[in-house]
């Protein structure tokens, strides 16, 4: 991928400009890596302008890869080299080489994202690092992920309240979505992969969760010691127990998030993860842990809880469903940067909370508040990158209204301010300039500012922002989306499980 002198965005494997093309078409690949598996996606999207950008009118997944159960060197240690040989495997079987591929996300959850991992897999796509939007997701970005992966989220957009339950290896992560969007969430501790054994029955791994459902149930394990086939069913049942405790109540002493608030009543449920395919009658196999068990506790207690077991778009795949695409527009009509050599910036989360500004009277608590809610639900509080805010301006832009409304947003940035990150905001209105000069002038803030509007944005999106284009002084914005189920796919998804 190259930029020329006017800003425009070429594809490496087409040589074509977005701007004098009004469809295009992609190839995607997204990569999940987690602490239990790891698969890959190979799409084609087809891409038509719209306005001011590019948005996906149709994908077409081409080839899904084989599920591996993601190898270690030891107990805590990916082996990047088995990892590295499944990939090029699977693109072999794809028949597509890496020089093929526009563009892709990789999806690093659980010890993936630990950094001694985090960088081995990187070294694995570091040739084709342009190209990826890298995702490191924490609890509560996967759970996020998985919601909007699976369907779930894009279901409550005709008016019903749904819950997804992603059950992985070893974490389950509960979502309540509302007019298509996550309004809550938490995770526990409850997996397929807590307790794992051979084809004989002998206990292999043991995590901390799964030792402690084996002792409330006074079942002695050790590793290399058989387990028997009734000692298996009543942990999975004690699990599927303590699971569904969390959904009615949204509390847990196993809880790895905050406990959820919602207390609304539930319309449909969706199970995603790897034991969904369990759920749903997809996968019969025996990987050596208890998820065809775990799935059959959850089935009955889902089929007698009240609200409709309804089928996700995506199962195991939830997560890596959101391969990205690029989408380009320039910002030009009142921006402010300083200095000028901070700029480009590549591969920049995006937050798109919503900010009370429509008043006279902003609150700058507020606007922090939102702020600050935004980066723990994508787990970005700690980032050590940069992260865009786009926001929506409404009213006046008085010397006092523009005041306040800095000062939240200053306020709400603060972890990542105060790590020397350089404040990134992104308008799609006209009063770019004006709140970026704000920012450093009246609220003195010392970091670098990036302050751009006339760009349209979401959450889940990263943003590229080039440099300055001298002739015109705009700068172009290159926009890497995830790709989730919209409402056109809730006809596919509608159907209640059989």
């Amino acid at each position: 991928m190259s930029e020329d002198a006017g800003g425009r965005i070429f594809f490496s494997n087409a040589g074509r400009s977005l701007v004098e093309e009004d469809e295009i078409q992609l190839s995607s690949v997204g990569v999940d890596i987690g602490s239990s598996t790891s698969h890959l996606a190979f799409s084609l999207l087809k891409l038509e302008q719209r306005d001011a950008r590019y948005v996906v009118i149709d994908r077409e997944v081409v080839y899904e890869s084989e599920i591996l159960l993601t190898p270690y060197s030891d107990a805590e240690t990916i082996d990047s080299d088995a990892l590295g040989a499944f990939i090029t495997q699977q693109y072999e079987r794809a028949n597509i080489t890496p020089d093929l591929i526009d563009t892709g996300a990789l999806i690093l959850t659980g010890v993936a994202v630990r950094r001694k991992n985090a960088r081995a897999i990187g070294d694995l796509f570091a040739e084709a690092a342009g190209k990826f939007v890298a995702v490191s997701a924490g609890d509560s970005l996967e759970t996020t992920m998985a919601a909007y992966g699976s369907g779930a989220a894009a279901r409550s957009e005709i008016g019903i309240t749904v819950m997804n339950v992603d059950i992985g290896g070893g974490t389950s992560k509960i979502a309540i979505c509302q007019d298509g969007k996550v309004i809550d969430l938490t995770a526990v501790d409850i997996g397929a992969r807590l307790i794992a054994f051979d084809a004989e029955n002998r206990v292999t791994r043991i995590e901390e969760a799964g030792k402690l459902f084996a002792k409330e149930l006074d079942i002695p394990l050790s590793i290399g010691r058989p387990i028997s086939p009734d000692h298996k069913r009543a942990i999975a049942a004690h699990m599927a127990d303590r699971l569904f405790a969390a959904m009615k109540t949204g509390h847990s002493d196993l809880a790895r998030l905050d406990p959820i608030m919602f207390k609304g009543a539930i319309d449909a449920v969706t199970f995603s993860g790897g034991v969904s395919e369990y759920v749903y009658g997809k996968e019969y196999s025996d990987f050596g842990d208890l998820g065809p068990l775990l799935a059959t506790e959850i089935r009955t207690r889902a089929e007698s809880w009240g609200p409709d077991l309804a089928e996700p778009f995506e199962g195991i795949r939830a997560t890596v469903i959101g391969a990205s695409q690029y989408t380009i527009q320039v910002s030009g009509a009142t921006i402010y940067v300083t200095p000028a050599d901070i700029l480009p910036q590549r591969n920049v989360p995006v937050i798109a909370p919503t900010l009370a500004n429509e008043d006279e009277e902003i609150d700058p608590d507020a606007i922090a508040a939102a702020i600050t809610g935004a980066l723990k639900r994508l787990d970005l509080i700690e980032s050590d990158v940069p992260v865009a805010l786009c926001f929506h301006w409404q009213g006046s832009a008085t010397f006092q209204r523009l005041h306040a409304f800095c000062t939240g947003i200053i306020q709400g940035f603060q972890p990542l301010l105060a790590r020397g990150l350089p404040l990134v905001l992104v308008g799609d209105g006209d009063v770019g300039g004006l709140i970026g000069i704000h920012c450093k002038e009246e609220n003195k803030i010392a970091n670098a500012v990036i302050s751009i509007d006339g760009v349209e944005l979401k959450e889940f999106d990263y943003v590229d922002i080039g440099a300055m284009i001298p002739a015109s002084g705009a700068v172009p914005v290159v926009i890497k989306s995830l790709v989730f189920p919209s409402n056109a796919s809730v006809g596919r998804t509608s159907n209640l499980a059989t």
